[in-house]
């Protein structure tokens, strides 16, 4: 099967003032979507409205996404599956159990639940409100890698696996491919390393995977994002317009206009990266992907994904609580499930902290052209419990706006000025102008930590 066949959409139930769009249904459609050759509007689709479209804004900021007409706050504005995605590597290895290609759950909400409270008496009423398959999952007849269908399996098989396969139920620890798994894991476990894997400078999470705790370094990004991406070049049938496809996403290593250089790309991460790159090529070199594992395009092909990357999260827990929260019951039963449920949410903060989802990354075409603010008026999510991705519309848009997401999670969206942009440049490269910034442009030049610092200060006096 080819790279384009492997990325059709399926069909999916419409909804009202929302734009499904088939990411991949030719090359041509994708490289007209994402072209910046042309410096002319690009639209979405062929003959018909999407509700959007890429238009080439210009230097620094290269291209953005459009409305090209109304949205009300919690309209879906387009939706889209990525050309390849991943789960996280300590994600995987601390048990949260996903398909390996649509990172679906494959856990009940029950086992989910279990697992996480460490309690294997755990009991949810209204099984029928789980979404999970048990009867559909199945595995690669090679290895051990787990699929929430047959159809995830053969695509995956298709795309990339067929590659990546390791063809063994017991992974031979000397095989590259372990190996540079290995190395990501624990590197990621180094505070300098970790700090970029996590956008998190200050994070303070237990990383000891034998403490009994259920914590694991923060990630936002996996080295087998990589691999997939080689894999998937390796095995298309135009291996020209696949490679093309990937660099239609931003993968520069340097702003030069305004002197920043990617942070993992510093000088005190050059000894892994080198040894990850040495990794890669043993496990994948082929002529049609050497020029990505040279040193300076291995660098290119690590800011692509650290720029680019959607992070995804599914979980089998939410969906049952989603579901529950849409029965009719009585009063008195409702009140009863919502004890328990906040019961459950108790139980798994103090067991599991922050980390109750199946986590991953993935690269998405239109979601990639959605430039910064630090006021969005968009957001990402995943209602379909797997790596479809829904843009919704945060608050009311209007034809002819741009559509901005945040590049920033909540909790740093709420810090100050100084910190956001410090953020920005040493993961993103730029310098955020949006308007929020410009409002606060007087705000004095300190992080959030000195302005916390300085009212602990006040505080003591």
């Amino acid at each position: 099967m080819s790279l384009i066949h492997s990325f059709v959409f399926a069909e999916l139930p419409s909804t009202k003032n929302t734009c499904v769009l088939p990411v991949v249904v030719s090359l041509r459609q994708v490289q007209q979507l994402l072209s910046v050759m042309a410096a002319k509007e690009v639209t979405v689709g062929e003959g018909q409205d999407s509700g959007v479209e890429v238009r080439i804004i210009g230097d620094p900021i290269g291209k953005g996404l459009f409305a090209t007409r109304d949205y009300k706050s919690g309209d879906v504005i387009f939706e889209e599956r990525p050309l390849v995605s991943c789960q996280f590597l300590w994600n995987a290895a601390y048990g949260y159990l996903a398909c390996d290609f649509c990172m679906r759950p494959l856990e009940t909400a029950e086992e989910n639940a279990g697992r996480l409270a460490q309690d294997s008496q755990l009991s949810l009423p209204y099984p029928e409100c789980c979404d999970t398959r048990r009867d559909t999952v199945v595995e690669c007849p090679h290895c051990d890698v787990s699929y929430c269908s047959r159809e995830c399996r053969e695509s995956a098989w298709n795309q990339y696996h067929r590659t990546l396969c390791l063809r063994t139920f017991q992974p031979d620890p000397t095989h590259p491919l372990v190996m540079l798994q290995e190395a990501w894991k624990w590197w990621s476990l180094v505070p300098e390393f970790h700090c970029w894997l996590s956008r998190d400078t200050n994070s303070k999470r237990n990383n000891d995977p034998d403490d009994g705790q259920m914590h694991y370094p923060p990630e936002t990004a996996c080295i087998m994002l990589l691999a997939r991406i080689l894999a998937t070049v390796r095995q298309a049938e135009d291996r020209e317009g696949a490679t093309a496809l990937f660099l239609q996403f931003c993968h520069r290593t340097v702003n030069e206009e305004e002197e920043i250089a990617h942070k993992l790309l510093g000088a005190e991460f050059q000894n892994q990266l080198e040894a990850l790159r040495a990794l890669m090529e043993k496990s994948l070199w082929a002529p049609e992907v050497q020029h990505w594992l040279t040193p300076e395009g291995f660098r290119s092909l690590v800011a692509l994904v650290g720029t680019n990357g959607q992070g995804i999260g599914t979980s089998p827990l939410s969906r049952w609580v989603r579901n529950c929260d849409s029965l009719n019951l009585p009063p008195n039963e409702r009140q009863i499930t919502d004890t328990l449920i906040d019961s459950i949410y108790q139980q798994l903060e103090k067991e599991a902290g922050g980390f109750l989802n199946n986590e991953g990354s993935g690269l998405y075409p239109l979601q990639s052209a959605c430039n910064h603010s630090c006021a969005p008026n968009a957001m990402p999510t995943f209602p379909y419990n797997n790596f479809h991705l829904a843009m919704t519309a945060v608050r009311d848009i209007t034809s002819g706006d741009e559509i901005c997401v945040s590049y920033l999670d909540e909790c740093n969206l709420g810090r100050s000025r100084h910190s956001r942009i410090a953020i920005l440049r040493e993961n993103y490269l730029f310098t955020c102008r949006c308007a929020k910034c410009e409002e606060q442009t007087g705000d004095p030049d300190v992080t959030s930590e000195e302005e916390m610092d300085d009212e602990a200060e006040e505080d003591d006096e």
